[in-house]
């Protein structure tokens, strides 16, 4: 679902925009910020909302994990492509 109006975009993205990404930023091409849904440490899982600006684009990198996966990646506003190495690019979007 594109969204070009960004107010239009802040009412689709339910867990909302956050603070501007800094901690990470060398890994970006743009901006991108960071809402944590989770306290670090305090649960088993850390999640969080990242929101990305229109053309931004993350450095190639991994997400290590000792089992299971690295990172879960959930579309719930707007659209975007990842890949995973060796693979072909793949479109999220978000489903209505």
């Amino acid at each position: 679902m594109k969204i070009e109006n960004k107010n239009e975009f802040e009412q689709a993205n339910m867990f909302g925009t956050g603070e501007p990404n800094t901690a990470y930023a060398k890994y970006f091409v743009g901006n991108s910020f960071l809402n944590p849904l989770t306290q670090p440490g305090k649960t088993p899982v850390f999640l969080a909302n990242v929101t990305f600006e229109p053309g931004c684009r993350n450095n190639w990198h991994i997400h290590h994990a000792k089992q299971g996966g690295g990172q879960i990646l959930i579309c719930t506003a707007g659209e975007g492509w990842y890949q995973e190495k060796g693979k072909a690019a793949v479109s999220l979007t978000r489903e209505q």
